[in-house]
């Protein structure tokens, strides 16, 4: 089975991600695997990375969209090849592939593409007998092309550096015909060998395996010239020689079109439509070719298997959740469901925390909870039920947090403490990070609203941060695409909560909700402190009014 993300919702709290590594872990011991990972749907608030590194466990790594990406494709790791190498090595090895493009490659890096239509109109449209010189062809490469042996060659000059010549004239023709530092193909006569390396010749090409002489040998040498024995007949020579061209003379290396592994496929598809290659390199983060794909590729696609927590609505989740192939949901929020493609195992249960859930999920797997586990869930447990106080909080969240209080070796109340303290330090944030850290859009009919959150043990820092919050929503309002805005400053200790209001009756519609009296745009709701529970309801029954 390929990997499945156990993430929470946008906006993270301590709830959405010690339930997501606690439920990945339940995953993992019940199917014996280690396909379920957690993740992060957002940056940490600072009350969440202090459980984190109490129970010495890693933070998730971020994930924040989940359409498929060119790393979910099936790349082809197609072979990469230098642009040193033949067109006759390029072709053999392409046939032995079964390919139409090979990627050129240096030091991992790109250089270019060679395909099969390259060689071919390359071999056809020869019409400039200097083009092993122009392509700086090695004799070795002209060797191995032709199956051929060098008798003998002139280590100073190892590419070629004249055209290409048939001998098959006399002497006294043929002397008209050769410049110096051309290639002379020629047979087994003596004398138009003689001449050939006469005239300065910078190799002769011996068709059909024919004999060179000791004389021929030793005057090519003192001469620099180059002499390389074929099996092969003239006309095959003639016909083979361009094909010993390096690939880099004729390989297409300007305008290249690559796709990195963390391109989305539906940002690629429209790419691919309107470009005529068959195959596309894929390079990593750092540049480095790793495989190719094609169009056929995109008709296998392996969507990501996500299996959402803490959250049951599309709005919530991380981007692209409508392309991902949703597994489970586990939650205990109200109901406004993802679509989804086929069935999911969907737990959803009022009560006050998901990881309540999950800890009766390890109980009816009879799998064992560690004291990590436990103190993660415990964790979410305080977090989310604002240490049983909040009106969302049931028996089986108390008797939760106990069992697991008790597996983990902390005091409730100390433990919870701890972690609201390391919270509580709003007041040097900035107005963008406490409205953003806990912030959720909902909808109902043709209205939207969005709802932030912070809470604290220090009624006085609510205090400080309440003109820089409003300041800053009242700037973001009309950016956010929402019909009303609103922000909950909450005194876990009172307990009770200050609602800043934002938008064309917002704050009244709170009044006419609650049954309260407000004034410039705050509102006061005395023991109020669960969003989910006492606010949200409250306000989507005022707007079906």
């Amino acid at each position: 089975m390929s990997e499945v993300y156990v993430v929470g919702h946008r906006n993270p709290d301590t709830d959405s991600v010690c339930s997501a590594i606690a439920y990945a872990n339940l995953k993992n011991k019940i199917t014996g695997t280690e396909d379920y990972h957690p993740y992060r749907a957002g940056q940490l608030n600072e009350e969440t990375q202090f459980v984190l590194k109490k129970c010495d466990v890693a933070v998730p790594p971020l994930l924040q969209d989940v359409r498929v990406q060119v790393s979910d494709l099936k790349i082809r790791k197609t072979e990469s090849v230098k642009s040193t190498i033949s067109m006759k090595n390029a072709w053999n090895l392409m046939k032995e592939l079964g390919v139409i493009t090979l990627p050129v490659v240096k030091n991992k890096k790109l250089e270019g593409l060679i395909t099969i239509t390259d060689i071919a109109t390359s071999y056809m449209e020869v019409v400039d007998n200097h083009m092993l010189e122009e392509a700086e062809t090695t004799y070795k490469q002209i060797a191995e092309t032709l199956e051929g042996r060098i008798v003998c060659t002139n280590h100073n000059r190892p590419c070629v550096s004249g055209k290409v010549i048939t001998a098959v004239a006399t002497p006294d023709i043929i002397e008209e015909s050769i410049e110096t530092g051309d290639i002379v193909i020629l047979g087994n006569r003596y004398e138009a060998q003689l001449c050939a390396i006469e005239m300065g010749a910078g190799c002769l090409v011996i068709c059909e395996k024919a004999p060179v002489s000791i004389t021929i040998s030793r005057l090519a040498t003192e001469c620099g010239c180059t002499i390389i024995s074929s099996p092969h007949d003239a006309l095959t020579v003639s016909r083979l020689i361009f094909q010993s061209v390096p690939i880099g003379h004729v390989m297409k290396k300007d305008s290249l079109v690559t796709f990195r592994l963390d391109d989305f496929v539906d940002d690629i598809r429209k790419v691919m439509a309107e470009k005529r290659h068959r195959d596309f390199p894929i390079l990593d983060k750092h540049g480095n070719y790793v495989g190719m794909i094609s169009r056929r590729n995109l008709l296998d696609v392996d969507k990501k298997k996500i299996i959402m927590v803490d959250h049951n609505e599309a709005n919530q989740a991380v981007n692209g959740i409508e392309s991902a192939d949703i597994l489970e949901i586990i939650d205990h929020h109200r109901l406004g469901a993802v679509e989804t493609i086929s069935p999911v195992f969907f737990y959803n249960k009022p009560v006050g925390c998901t990881a309540t859930i999950i800890y009766k999920m390890y109980l009816d797997a009879g799998v064992e909870i560690d004291t990590k586990t436990a103190l993660l869930m415990c964790s979410a447990i305080i977090s989310d039920t604002l240490i049983f106080r909040s009106p969302t909080c049931t028996e089986m969240d108390r008797e939760a947090g106990k069992a697991l209080a008790e597996i983990a070796g902390i005091n409730i109340k100390e433990h919870a403490h701890e972690m609201f303290f390391a919270g509580s330090n709003i007041s040097e944030k900035t107005a963008k990070e406490l409205f953003t850290g806990d912030f959720k859009r909902f909808s109902i009919g043709d209205t939207t609203f969005g709802i932030g959150q912070v809470s604290c043990m220090d009624g006085e820092e609510l205090d400080q941060v309440k003109k820089k919050v409003m300041t800053y929503m009242k700037e973001q309002y009309k950016s956010l695409g929402v019909n009303m805005l609103y922000f909950m400053l909450t005194d876990i200790i009172k307990p009770g909560t200050e609602l800043l209001c934002v938008g064309d009756g917002a704050m009244e519609l709170v009044e006419r909700a609650f049954g309260v009296q407000g004034s410039d745009d705050v509102v006061y709701l005395p023991g109020v402190v669960s969003r989910k529970k006492q606010v949200v309801p409250e306000i989507m029954m005022e707007i079906t009014q």
